[in-house]
């Protein structure tokens, strides 16, 4: 065997055909017969005989030493034990070798582009040929088939391996990925699957001190020939170097060997490129969480995780590269410059980076100097600016990792505290303790009988043992057992935690029950626990759930096929050691979330820690609904839910809590859902007391509670923002509405539902949507309506009307229109009761624009199948609305309450009084020239008349404004007096002089009123003449006088700031100017004189007097 140990590369294997591979299955357990070389052994056959002492031995040589060290040990090795040795030192475990070439776990039912799913197709498919085993160098060759688009490729593979770890791997395909590539996977489940088809032979230094000089010049010589091109220099400067007696290869004893299996002094650890994990990390933060980059990183965390269950010690060296490019990443300077928080999605990667981290340093066999070297890592990190705060960059009262300890100091004197921080004080946890040493070692560890009288810390009554420890310190350790592969010390622990979480709450309750007149007098109670466990930075609920029913679940092998996600399927298994075996591990893990669910704490401060508690609560409750509820699992719900209603200050359900204390809606709807089947009463007791928002009940005001404000807290500024409080609000609404559903038909919970939705919820867009829920469950398309829940719906209704009605709500129009509905499906009692209470839940213009049309229209009457006096009745409620509405807002509701009392000649007429004493104060024109014009459409022209003379009162058109919207208002007021006669048009003559400055208008009306004769709307009791009107008697008159004038202004206006582009416009105004003059008797003259006074006024202006003098003379 060679002395010295040197790096060469491994060498092209020759090319050897083997036999045509077999089928077998995916994973199987390693070979175990003796395989190739000496000594016994059937490997094709069913029964096998035991393995030899020499077998049993070679297997534990090669997995814990290094070859070196066996070399040493013995003088002369037996070459049958070196075969031995050398055979048991590749890896036998598949699922090594998938760890290694893939991010998920399983290995059966992937997606068929998986480098282990195609490396099983390729050795399947007897794509592995050539194979050779060398010492501790295995070589081959793997042919990729050739496909549509790429011809057959043949690869050479060489893999390096030592105790039962693969060091090194090398493929043709140039693959550059942190996993094997397809090629390696191929040649390494050769090796595992089909040992005793590959040719093995002892290390080459071994074969060559067995040759003589002439066998070695022979060999040496060949070996150039056969590859003269690539090894000819090489081999020529190692000849130089040899000759020279002085040269650097003379000086070492013996010679490098690259198939002799590692040194002492090398880490016995599995291949890992650390550059491809460097720069794959920084490819998925550079995407910022998108295209899919956090699924991969997450992915990459899942497989440090993998590591470290098999005991792997890349998996620490893992995350220290993944954290090393995370510290790396650019933006975290960026985000601290501007001050603004990194990405909700980049947040939970660093979470999870922290809560890795206490799980590596919790390793209860790592050595303290491993520890040691984590812990000056970890500082290093923590002390950088650039590092991610533990709170998401909101300073907050952390509790210390291991005693749970606030210190109520100024925020300025608070350590600083980074995700690594829990890590870091997990660095000073450790294993030694004796009774802790106990509770992981054994099932059946419990006190002795005749210790059980009294009070003790390590034991509960029953003699259980108990871990008295910070809860979220303790599930960090489950936590780091279960990752570190010790499943069952998990469990120990897990159990031993619940029972010491049910003496303390058993404890907490006699505590209450003693202080409970107390807290009840004052209303509200301090919570006493520290910090929350659901949202937690280390997931204690999350942890001991996950420990204890992972033992619980049924592995599908459906799923394995299909690769589907299933949800999963539990049974129930008895916990270990249990003195009465009724204990279930399912039960446990029911128990310890509602425990966890349940606790009352302070909402934490900051967006992030806020949001994180809601995320982490509906992730227990998402794993609570897939768990299928047995006899067992809802007596254990029954319990809980009990204590938690009894549990006082320190359950989140208790008769008191604090004002600041977060709300259980979400936690309350599963509890409300679970139970309802099987104890209504209770569910609906522990449903309508979770319905509780204390936090908003002091300072709520009586109005509108919707959120412009998008979920920022209307607490004061002495409290903390609740940054969540439009998310909690709505999960609120949910539980409501689901207590709706369920209590549909029975009038009594309905009203206790009710009564509590008053109470307790203050948006009024959230009780409009439970509204519209109740309403929608209330009708369905199939059957009757159900009554008790329509009424429930109009009740709600109403509440959001009132609450909406002095405040401005974007949806109110909506929100009145469903109400009319919903009371058109309750029935006649209920319209003609929002009629007769308008004034309280709508405004005038609501109650006549939207709600009293709507009663009114033909399909409400169809909808209802009114009867005659019916139908009296409502339309007699609608016009006394209407009339009301009128007087309280006449600008608004005039026309509507006209329209509204059509039919009826005594509302009509008071309706038209309404708008006669209100037109002089407060009603604008626009709005007397609309009622006017409903006047005439309705054959009443005199009083259109008369509004349309109160209009004009209103009205001021400028001299320059000739295309004002009232324009076509004035000119019809004109039309319809002129219809009615010269009085009627005398009347309102003087009125459009007064109102109107505006020359092109007055001369528009004088040419109307001259082209007819009035009085042509015949009526009765007139007698017209039929003759047309002289613009030199009255009322005409004064009209054309008006309008010439205003021409006369109207052109002295326009030449002050003219501009020569205007000329043309200006010679046409003066044109039309002209016409008006005509219609006087002596016009011409008149015209003729003011032109005059223009050339001399405006002479300046040449061009424009020249262009009046080409045209008017």
């Amino acid at each position: 065997m060679a002395e010295g140990r040197g790096e060469l590369p491994p060498q092209p294997p020759l090319h050897l055909s083997l036999p045509p591979a077999s089928k077998r299955p995916c994973l199987r357990p390693a070979p175990r017969g003796p395989g190739p070389g000496p000594g016994p052994g059937f490997p094709n056959s069913r029964f096998r005989c035991p393995e030899s002492l020499l077998d049993c031995a070679a297997k534990a040589v090669a997995e814990k030493w290094a070859f070196e060290r066996v070399e040493e040990r013995f003088e002369r090795i037996p070459e049958p034990v070196q075969r031995r040795i050398v055979y048991w030192s590749f890896p036998r475990n598949e699922r090594e070798i998938c760890m290694y070439s893939s991010f998920q776990c399983r290995v059966a039912g992937e997606e068929d582009g998986l480098p282990f799913r195609r490396g099983i197709r390729l050795l399947e498919t007897g794509c592995v040929e050539n194979v050779l085993q060398v010492g501790f160098h295995l070589s081959g060759t793997v042919t990729e088939p050739a496909s549509q688009s790429e011809p057959e490729v043949t690869h050479k593979v060489a893999i390096s391996f030592d105790r039962c770890k693969i060091t090194s791997v090398t493929c043709g395909c140039g693959n550059r990925d942190i996993f094997y590539c397809a090629h390696v996977v191929a040649l390494s489940l050769y090796r595992i699957r089909k040992p005793e088809q590959v040719k093995l032979r002892l290390p080459i230094s071994e074969t060559l001190f067995q040759m003589n000089r002439d066998q070695l010049q022979k060999l040496v010589q060949y070996l150039i020939t056969a590859h003269h091109t690539e090894v000819l220099p090489t081999a020529q400067k190692l000849a130089d170097e040899i000759l020279s007696s002085n040269s650097e290869i003379n000086q070492v004893h013996g010679a490098p060997d690259p198939t002799a299996g590692a040194s002492i002094d090398d880490d016995n650890c599995w291949h890992l490129d650390e550059e491809q994990v460097r720069e794959q990390v920084k490819q998925f933060l550079s995407q910022g969480g998108y295209y899919g980059s956090g699924k991969q990183l997450n992915s990459m965390f899942a497989k440090v995780r993998e590591m470290l269950r098999m005991r792997d010690s890349n998996g620490a060296r893992m995350l220290t590269l993944i954290t090393e490019q995370f510290m790396a990443d650019p933006r975290l300077s960026l985000w601290r410059q501007q001050g603004t928080g990194m990405t909700d999605k980049c947040r939970q990667l660093w979470d999870e980076l922290g809560a890795l981290w206490v799980c590596i340093v919790l390793n209860p066999h790592c050595k303290s100097e491993e520890k040691s070297g984590w812990l000056k890592q970890l500082k290093k990190w923590g002390d950088m600016d650039i590092c991610p705060l533990e709170d998401g960059n909101y300073g907050s009262e952390l509790p210390n990792i291991t005693n749970g300890w606030v210190s109520r100091t100024d925020s300025l004197a608070r350590p600083r505290r980074t995700v690594f921080t829990r890590a870091m004080e997990a660095c000073d946890l450790h294993w030694q303790d004796s009774h802790l040493q106990r509770i992981i070692s054994s099932d059946y560890y419990m006190s002795p009988a005749y210790q059980r009288e009294g009070e003790s810390l390590l034991f509960n009554p029953q003699g259980l043992p108990l871990w008295l420890d910070h809860v979220p310190t303790a599930c960090a350790r489950v936590d780091a057992l279960r990752s570190h592969g010790y499943p069952r010390e998990a469990l120990r622990l897990g159990v031993a935690i619940i029972n010491t979480l049910r003496l303390q709450q058993h404890r907490q309750l006699d505590i209450y029950k003693h202080q409970k007149k107390e807290l009840l007098q004052r209303g509200m109670t301090s919570t006493t626990n520290l910090e929350g466990w659901v949202g937690h930075p280390l997931d204690p609920i999350g942890c001991l759930f996950g420990t204890l029913t992972e033992t619980c679940r049924v592995e599908d092998d459906s799923t394995m096929d299909t690769g589907d996600p299933k949800p999963p399927v539990y049974h129930h298994v008895p916990v270990w050691g249990c003195p009465d075996g009724g204990e279930s591990y399912l039960a446990l893990a029911l128990e310890v979330a509602l425990m966890g669910m349940g606790q009352q704490r302070v909402m934490p401060e900051g967006l992030y820690a806020q949001d994180k508690v809601c995320r982490n609560e509906e992730q227990i409750v998402t794993k609570l609904q897939e768990m299928e509820l047995d006899d067992l699992l809802v007596q254990t719900l029954r319990k809980q839910a009990i204590l938690l209603l009894e549990g006082g200050p320190f359950s989140g359900l208790g008769e008191v809590i604090h004002r600041e204390s977060v709300p259980m809606h979400t936690f309350a709807k599963y509890l409300f859902s679970a139970l309802l089947p099987h104890d209504a009463d209770l569910a609906y007791k522990l449903a309508l007391r979770a319905m509780r928002l204390p936090v908003l009940e002091s300072t709520a005001p009586s109005g509108d509670m919707g959120h412009p404000h998008h979920g920022i807290s209307i607490v004061p500024s002495r409290y903390p923002r609740w940054f969540t409080l439009g998310h909690l609000e709505s999960q609120q609404c949910e539980l409501a509405s689901t207590m709706l559903t369920a209590a549909k038909g029975d009038m009594l919970r309905l009203r206790t539902v009710l009564d509590a939705i008053q109470k307790n919820i203050h948006s009024s867009s959230l009780i409009f949507k439970l509204a519209q829920d109740a309403f929608k469950i209330a009708t369905p398309a199939d059957n009757p309506p159900d009554i008790t829940l329509l009424n429930v719906a109009l009740e709600l209704g109403l509440q959001v009307m009132r609450m909406t009605l002095s405040t401005l709500n974007w949806r109110r129009r909506e929100m009145v229109r469903w109400l009319v509905t919903c009371a058109t499906e309750v029935g006649l009692r209920a319209l003609v009761s929002i009629l007769q209470s308008w004034y309280t839940l709508f405004t005038p213009t609501e109650a006549t624009s939207i709600v009293a049309a709507t009663v009114m229209s033909h399909n409400t009457i169809l909808r209802l199948s009114l009867d005659y006096p019916q139908r009296e009745e409502l339309a007699s409620c609608a016009r006394t609305l209407a009339l009301q509405c009128a007087m309280k807002d006449p600008q608004n509701c005039a026309l509507s309450a006209l329209t509204l009392c059509e039919k009826d000649h005594i509302a009509f007429e008071t309706a038209y009084q309404i708008v006669i004493d209100a037109a002089s104060t407060g009603m604008t024109y626009s709005q007397l020239f609309t009622i006017a014009r409903y006047m005439e459409h309705r054959g009443y022209p005199l009083r259109a008349f008369k509004l349309a003379s109160l209009a004009m009162t209103h009205l001021n058109l400028a001299y320059n404004q000739d295309t004002h919207p009232a324009i076509n208002d004035v000119l019809w007021a004109c039309a319809l007096s002129h219809s009615l006669g010269k009085n009627e048009l005398a009347a309102i003559i003087p009125l459009v002089v007064k109102s109107v400055h505006c020359a092109t208008v007055l001369s528009d009306i004088l040419r109307r009123c001259t082209m007819t004769a009035p009085g042509l709307a015949g009526i009765p009791g007139r007698r017209n003449s039929g003759k047309l009107m002289s613009t030199d008697k009255a009322p005409l008159r004064q009209l054309l006088d008006a309008t010439i004038s205003a021409y006369i202004n109207t052109t002295h206006s326009r030449l002050t700031h003219i501009s020569p582009r205007h000329y043309g416009e200006f010679i046409e105004f003066l044109s039309k100017a002209r016409e008006t003059f005509l219609l006087a008797q002596d016009g011409h003259i008149q015209f003729a004189q003011f032109i005059e006074n223009l050339k001399q006024i405006y002479k300046g202006k040449k061009k424009l007097m020249m262009l009046v003098r080409e045209r008017f003379g």
